[in-house]
């Protein structure tokens, strides 16, 4: 990290007012901030050290690279410095014509001076007082390109209020994200393939290593497969059901050796879930067609070999597991954020005009398994007001409440909490009949409980006092059976509530 050039910058007027025109950095701006609130999703600082009369603004990241985002929602890293990015900027600025420019300064004594300049001239003095190597414009180019590409993952500018993402400021294409993922686990496939005693047993000890091998096996089918695939098949095993057991039993089936018959069926026998989760397999005895037959059909309805029609779940799921958090993150942002302009993407095939939110509740889930409850709860607020019956909508305020309550907007819950009560006072229709002898009447109570105990934590009397007697009247109406799991968590919470003065 350099601040050579902004310290430059910020000692010498005469240099500041040059870079402020006509190279539009000026320093005298960044007093002003930005037009909106904004944070990186990755929650690294920002420093504001310029803005420009369009009303963008230049910030400096923790690593010292240069992120600028213009007004418009669009921002990018455009240098790995404030150094590199001054200097690409100054040498690549054109005029917008051949007219010369004046620009009154100030030299920081009070007189003021006119300067009649060129572009040129304006380049030449700053770069050799900023100590700027001569450059061509392609290897400027070639800078800021490769400024740019680094935006993404650990630099995605989003709005601090309505946490939605800033839009690239290039079009440069990018790798699609099952190549980073996939990576390892082709590396592993070329090592399993090589006969290394030492991968085959390394890999079969790691789940994540497994699973990427196997899905670098399922776009790279290779006839002298056959031993590896049983060994990974054997060792998924381990970890219950998974989609990629299911995937490497497909890629044994497909070969259609009768003689791996006996293996499907120990691996299905592993326990109950592989038991539902394997169902189908051929019996012993069934012929090589009628085996190929079932693993084609599932290749053809689950797997496949193009990795680009892979559900983008699968890709974050295995990022997210090789703790490539910002990665997964990016993408699951960008995903929110293209549902939230456009809900359209929610219709089901099957029925045009229905929604189906399920993808809100997988992405309110993803994001929580990150540890990202801001994004968790834009995921979950969308998907509670897209809710129509008065079970689902009780269900998606109850998921609601509780993601408030853990990212300690206590009042929003208690609202969302109030307004649950509300529904099931007046749920519209008949969904929630007999709420009170079910689980979901026992998880409402236990929510109100839970609540009531953090605002009585946070010394907010009134707020736990009030809802205390919210949760009585709920836990009141439950069947005797409903109350047995709740009452010591209702006992354990009025004891802390009359603690309070």
């Amino acid at each position: 990290m350099t601040d050579h050039a902004l310290r430059a910058l910020r000692e010498n007027p005469r240099l500041a007012g040059l870079a402020a025109c006509p190279f539009n950095f000026d320093i005298g701006r960044a007093a002003h901030g930005h037009v909106e609130e904004v944070r990186l999703a990755s929650g690294g600082p920002l420093d504001i050290v310029a803005g420009d009369d369009t009303g963008g603004t230049y910030f400096v990241c923790a690593d010292g690279s240069m992120l600028y985002a213009d007004s418009e929602g669009s921002a990018g890293i455009i240098g790995s410095s404030v150094d590199e990015a001054l200097e690409i900027m100054i040498g690549l600025e054109e005029a917008e014509d051949e007219e010369e420019f004046d620009e009154e300064h100030d030299d920081g004594d009070g007189a003021e001076y006119s300067h009649l300049c060129r572009l040129e001239e304006a380049r030449t003095e700053l770069r050799a007082a900023l100590r700027f190597p001569e450059r061509s414009p392609a290897e400027l180019e070639a800078m800021l390109r490769a400024a740019l590409l680094r935006t993404e993952p650990d630099f995605l500018l989003l709005n601090g209020t309505e946490h939605n993402a800033y839009q690239l400021l290039d079009s440069y294409p990018r790798p699609p994200l099952w190549e980073p993922v996939l990576a390892s686990g082709r590396a592993d496939l070329r090592l399993l393939r090589a006969g290394d005693g030492a991968a085959w047993e390394a890999v079969a000890e790691d789940p994540v290593r497994r699973r990427l091998a196997l899905r670098a096996a399922q776009f790279d089918r290779a006839e002298g497969d056959p031993e590896l695939l049983r060994h990974l098949l054997r060792q998924e095993a381990r970890s219950s059901m998974t989609d990629e057991l299911r995937l490497a039993a497909v890629l044994v089936g497909l070969r259609g050796d009768v003689g791996d018959l006996p293996l499907l069926h120990e691996v299905r026998e592993t326990d109950y879930d592989t038991a539902c989760g394997l169902g189908g397999i051929p019996e012993p005895g069934a012929s090589s067609e009628e085996l190929r037959d079932w693993a084609q059909g599932l290749d053809d309805s689950l797997f496949g070999t193009d990795p680009a029609d892979e559900p983008v779940s699968t890709w974050t799921d295995l990022a997210r597991d090789q703790g490539m958090t910002e990665l997964a993150r990016v993408t699951l942002i960008r995903e929110l954020d293209a549902i939230v302009m456009d809900q359209s993407r929610l219709r089901r095939p099957d029925a045009p005009r229905a929604l189906t939110t399920a993808p809100l509740r997988t992405l309110a889930r993803d994001f929580e398994e990150l540890g990202d409850r801001t994004q968790a709860l834009r995921a979950q607020q969308l998907h509670t007001a897209l809710q129509e019956k008065a079970w689902d909508r009780v269900s998606a305020r109850l998921n609601q409440a509780r993601l408030e309550r853990e990212d300690g907007q206590l009042t929003r819950a208690v609202q969302t909490l109030a307004t649950l009560r509300g529904i099931v006072a007046t749920p519209g229709d008949d969904s929630l009949r007999q709420w009170e002898g079910v689980n979901l009447g026992r998880f409402i109570a236990e929510e109100h409980y839970r609540l009531t105990r953090v605002l009585a934590d946070a010394h907010l009397t009134h707020e736990a006092r009030s809802l205390l007697q919210a949760a009585d009247a709920v836990l009141g109406e439950l069947s005797e059976n409903g109350t047995k799991g709740v009452r010591g968590l209702a006992e354990e919470t009025a004891a802390r509530v009359r603690e309070l003065s």
